[in-house]
């Protein structure tokens, strides 16, 4: 299946992906079901099951329903909009959207949270229901958001919806080592391949112009992140810390008096400054995640605003080697915390971050790889363990982590040759085993870990 770099790379909002954006853009697909029915509706209903209950509150899954079905969309929400559609809902038990009668919806009753078992297909799955005027169902669909704002169908679990044929694109590698074949072969890099599979479907144009708007959205992120403090939502009572690291590590500046070490604060920074937009609803980019949305922009952050002799030229660059390595992973393995714990976020956003560092610094395809490979290896086993639900602790700073780890990683393969131990399809593999055999309490549930060891929470 190929996978475009805007599959990998979606604006949206946060606080999730799998739990904010995804069940939006799921009930967005079922006000399409209900245009194209011939029965005449009276009302909705949502059931909410596993990760989607059991973490849905602090993840704003409910709330983010709510508005798909009055027709939001991640990519276009607005805000203050949301918020005064959200108000009328509650204040008159209706839903009111475009192509369809008004429909009877109470916030309080019509959003059940189900923590029984999964549902079959997925950690992740929910399923909604139109009734008719007497409030009987006439029309259901059950959705899996499997990871990244993706959503799938019970019908497209098992077959999914037609994808670009991967012997459509001049490139077609499904796995690292076809990649790294293929590079050889053709003498093309990993971005040059992406790239070229990317002009096969869309104009150049088209794909400049998204990459650019791509990275300005994960650069506005990480200033705005930098530049607001104050309590994050959902009772926790978390501070905004990235402000206040950055206004010190700016006034350090020609002091001489930080430490080298001090370069692991800023790519820190970055990260955790994204990440706070996120767990308070921002704009940011799937990358692969929401929950995983700061490593990648801290890292080309670094490499644009630390690296001597770095240039905007190599923005592209970047993130279409990050892309790729993103495909692969989800393709082979997961991206979503409830499918296979934050080895699957954080762990592959690294990757990606490493690998996107690389083709930045002029590595090689093999030291590209080398570099994923050593970031997402020594992220295998991390649990989803968020307390209270919320994409706050231990996310915020872990994303931090994973951008220093990402940045680690490229500079140990590009001290290399290439050659190396342990594939990166091996790793990839490793991560799907490891998810597969983890208890589900740490999948995203918040009923294990740090989520119950910690008083009061």
């Amino acid at each position: 299946m190929f996978l475009s770099v805007f599959d990998m790379f979606k604006i949206g909002i946060g606080p999730s992906s799998s739990h904010t954006m995804g069940p939006m853009v799921a009930a967005a697909r079922f006000l399409e079901l209900m245009r194209a029915s011939p029965f005449r509706f009276g009302g909705v209903k949502a059931r909410l099951h596993g990760s989607l209950a059991f973490t849905g509150v602090g993840h704003g899954t409910d709330r983010a329903t709510i508005l798909g079905l009055a027709g939001f969309d991640p990519q276009t929400y607005a805000h203050d909009r949301a918020e005064a559609a959200l108000a009328e809902i509650r204040a008159n038990d209706m839903i009111g959207v475009s192509g369809l009668p008004l429909l009877k919806f109470d916030p309080k009753i019509d959003i059940q949270f189900d923590f029984g078992p999964n549902l079959p297909r997925h950690a992740n799955g929910m399923v909604l229901l139109a009734t008719d005027e007497q409030g009987d169902a006439v029309l259901q669909e059950t959705y899996y958001s499997v990871g990244g704002g993706f959503v799938l169908s019970e019908a497209e679990m098992d077959v999914p919806p037609p994808e670009i044929s991967m012997r459509s694109v001049p490139y077609p590698f499904k796995t690292a080592k076809e990649m790294l074949q293929m590079a050889e072969t053709s003498g093309k890099s990993i971005a040059q391949m992406k790239r070229e599979n990317e002009l096969n479907q869309i104009e150049h144009n088209t794909l400049s112009s998204g990459l650019a708007r791509i990275w300005q959205v994960m650069s506005d992120c990480i200033d705005r992140g930098l530049e607001r403090d104050g309590i994050l939502p959902g009772g926790l009572n978390v501070r905004r810390r990235a402000k206040g690291i950055h206004d010190a590590l700016i006034a350090e500046r020609g002091l001489n008096l930080a430490p080298p070490h001090t370069i692991n604060d800023w790519m820190s920074v970055y990260a955790m400054a994204v990440n706070e937009e996120n767990a308070a609803g921002g704009q940011v980019v799937t990358a692969p995640t929401n929950g995983a949305a700061g490593v990648l922009p801290a890292v080309l952050r670094y490499y644009l605003d630390h690296v001597p002799g770095a240039t905007r030229l190599k923005i592209e660059d970047f993130l279409l080697t990050a892309a790729a390595i993103g495909g692969l992973v989800k393709s082979n393995a997961s991206i979503s915390g409830a499918e296979a714990g934050c080895q699957a976020e954080v762990g592959s956003a690294s990757a990606m971050a490493a690998a996107g560092l690389g083709a930045a610094l002029g590595g090689s395809a093999a030291q590209i790889e080398n570099a994923a490979e050593i970031a997402l290896e020594h992220h295998l086993g991390m649990t989803c363990d968020p307390i209270k639900g919320l994409v706050q602790v231990p996310c915020i700073e872990r994303n931090g982590l994973g951008a220093i780890k990402a940045v680690s990683a490229a500079s140990l393969a590009l001290r290399g040759d290439g050659e190396h131990l342990v594939p990166l399809d091996a790793c990839i593999e490793t991560l799907r085993q490891t998810g597969q055999d983890m208890s589900h309490k740490y999948k995203e549930t918040s009923l294990g870990g740090l989520a119950v060891n910690i008083a009061n929470c």
